[in-house]
């Protein structure tokens, strides 16, 4: 996946802000808010965390808000300006998550929710290394990644969107290497079968 495509994922979104939240809001099954129970409750009661490919800022970034403090990114201006007036109580941030730069162990938490598969797969290790630098001792990563070894550029909600994955096992080896324990691995379909990801929670070691 060339990093100029990464224009694609910010102008796709910047589109279909508003129809892409209706969209989720309608997904009675997804199983994120059931992870992010999962995770909040191994991590301390007040927790700075931070979530990438934030979007709009609902169900998760808003969670997290009231559950500590919470800092949103996300690559499209649109999906910033929702965040901010859906949840007025988190910190904003419209960037590449790739390019983020933070002090070591800033967070007590980092969740990605769909969005690690927009960036260049080739690029999603060193993703995890940085992330682990973010993060505090027994600090969790929770993100939904791909489960397949894919790189295309397909159509979604009437955009043209990257996705670009490696398989399971190789994102295991990639958050191993990265310097996490894997504590919840689970690859689960929903929708009526018509999405599917490997969801996981990591300790950082």
């Amino acid at each position: 996946m060339r990093r100029g495509q990464d224009g694609l994922v910010e102008a796709g979104y910047d589109e279909i802000a508003v129809p892409y939240q209706a969209w989720v809001s309608e997904i009675a099954d997804d199983p994120r808010l059931g992870f992010l129970d999962k995770v909040l409750n191994q991590i301390t009661a007040r927790p700075e965390s931070l979530d990438l490919g934030c979007g709009a800022g609902v169900p998760c970034t808003a969670v997290l808000a009231e559950r500590g403090h919470a800092t949103g990114v996300d690559l499209s201006a649109a999906q910033i300006e929702l965040a901010g007036r859906n949840v007025p109580d988190a910190q904003f941030i419209k960037s590449d998550m790739s390019a983020l730069e933070f002090p070591p162990e800033s967070f007590d938490l980092v969740t990605a929710f769909y969005a690690i598969p927009h960036l260049p797969r080739e690029d999603h290790g060193a993703l995890f290394r940085r992330i682990a630098g973010w993060l505090r001792p027994g600090g969790r990563f929770l993100a939904a990644l791909g489960h397949r070894n894919v790189d295309v550029v397909a159509d979604f909600l009437g955009v043209p969107m990257v996705t670009s994955s490696y398989d399971a096992e190789t994102n295991r080896k990639l958050l191993l290497a990265a310097g996490f324990t894997v504590q919840t691995d689970e690859v689960v379909t929903w929708y009526n079968g018509h999405v599917t990801y490997q969801w996981v929670i990591a300790a950082k070691t």
